[in-house]
């Protein structure tokens, strides 16, 4: 058996809309795979899916259900709801899994599958594998045209009560007044109603989803436009999310936008002092600035490393007890709530901060300062072991050396393109510009695609 998933990424299967592996003939596979799979552990087999708001979402939720019919799976849909609704979904009502339908922050002629376990997480590597093998080894499956999923209404209600219960009794939000972009996707239907509940005053941002403007030129990964409008306006803060709603990047009142790593930055010692921050320690990427570790480490809270994902941020916080991990991206997890990143979370977990500390996000970052940090991709025709290329390896070592103790060298292949990624950082914003040209160069001259 192949010890590395072919179809799942870090995230989930994720392909152009209609292409292998998200064919209708596949997608109808995949979810015969998953229903056979979960047969082996869990009977009845129960399955709630959700979706976020691209046009192709219906016919992939429809394929899927019927995959999952055929195996004999009750099916039941949730409709247009986030990611971490969905696993928190599955937890609540006990279900054999959860299927988010999403492509996260990409373009919206890309679609994804996100799989969850019952336990609301996502699913390990020995899961998916099993579930590939099966894919292989089936036969095409007839498609009769008819959706056996039930929709069920008010589960989106019964989430935003989830998080409204979250909220510490006796604080109050009412005197925040908020900019949110909804990145025209599945936070549209959440962001609005919870913030009503806890009556904060919102400048909503790209929240008229047409099918095709998830994404666009918005959200999460677009943060510039929030944090304009923030300053402009005169908000306490702004939030971004994506099109799934697991992330969360922020804007402060002067307009500085804040990723996950500002996040930490103000939660960590926040709930330390709390005596809320298990371990005492924060688990992050290879990614995650250097900074942030460092300044962390002052205040007596270390950094634990995963590979990029947040499925390795989870699995390393549940191995070493640690409550609090997340990525640069704005995928922040609070293992104690919800097994799954929830940038909703997030953002209730920021404003119970600025209302128990009193201070602006603004005033709780001043002092975050990231390094600097630049990450170019090299096109490669090959993928020989990076530490075996002699002049790679030299501009690597030297690289290290000059940085120190106050730099860091990420080099390392795509798992997904033909792309060798070069990430230096340092406190110097020339020698890491520098150091990542020579090391680029080094991998262009020796397996460059144009050499």
């Amino acid at each position: 058996m192949a010890t590395k998933p072919e179809l799942f990424g870090t995230d989930g299967i994720r392909a152009v809309a209609g292409e292998y592996p998200l064919d209708h003939a596949t997608v109808t596979k995949i979810g015969s795979a998953l229903g056979t799979a979960l047969k082996k552990s869990s009977t009845p087999v129960r399955v709630v899916l959700g979706k976020d708001t691209r046009e192709s979402n219906e016919w992939i939720s429809q394929a899927l259900a019927r995959g999952l019919a055929a195996t004999g799976a009750e099916v039941l849909d949730a409709g247009i709801i986030t990611t971490p609704g969905v696993a928190y979904l599955t937890r609540r009502h006990g279900f054999s899994a959860g299927v988010m339908i999403s492509a996260s922050h990409n373009h919206y002629l890309d679609n994804g599958i996100k799989i969850f376990s019952s336990t609301g997480a996502k699913l390990a590597l020995a899961q998916e594998l099993e579930i590939e093998s099966l894919i292989k080894a089936m036969a095409d499956l007839p498609e009769d045209g008819q959706n056996p999923a039930q929709v069920v209404p008010g589960w989106l209600d019964e989430y935003v009560d989830y998080l409204v219960g979250l909220i510490p009794a006796g604080l109050d939000f009412t005197r925040f007044r908020l900019v949110v972009d909804c990145a025209n996707g599945a936070a549209t239907r959440v962001a609005p109603r919870l913030l009503a509940r806890l009556g904060i005053k919102v400048h909503l941002l790209n929240a008229e989803p047409n099918g095709q403007n998830i994404n666009l030129d918005c959200g999460s990964l677009h943060p510039e436009g929030l944090a304009e409008v923030t300053r402009i306006s005169g908000a306490d803060f702004g939030v971004a999310f994506d099109g799934d709603a697991d992330r969360a990047i922020f804007a402060t009142g002067e307009g500085r936008v804040a990723g996950g790593d500002h996040v930490l930055y103000a939660l960590a010692p926040f709930l330390q002092s709390q005596g809320n921050l298990k371990g005492h320690a924060v688990v992050g990427t290879l990614m995650t600035n250097l900074a942030l570790e460092l300044d962390l480490a002052e205040q007596g809270i270390k950094l634990k490393r995963t590979a990029v994902g947040d499925k390795y941020v989870l699995e390393e916080m549940l191995r070493s007890g640690i409550s609090l991990g997340g990525e640069a991206s704005g995928h922040i997890i609070f293992s104690d709530l919800s097994l799954a990143g929830d940038g909703m979370i997030t953002l209730l977990e920021v404003l119970r901060l600025l209302a128990v500390s009193g201070q602006s996000f603004g005033e709780l970052l001043r002092w975050y300062q990231p390094f600097p940090q630049l990450i170019r991709n090299v096109r490669v025709r090959v993928k020989p072991p990076l530490e075996e290329i002699p002049s790679v390896a030299r501009a690597i070592t030297n690289c290290c050396l000059k940085l120190g103790d106050r730099g860091r060298v990420v080099v390392r292949y795509s798992g997904t393109e033909p792309l060798a990624r070069v990430m230096v950082e340092g406190a110097d914003a020339t020698a890491v510009e520098d150091h990542t040209a020579l090391i680029a160069e080094a991998i262009e001259t020796a397996i460059g695609l144009g050499r």
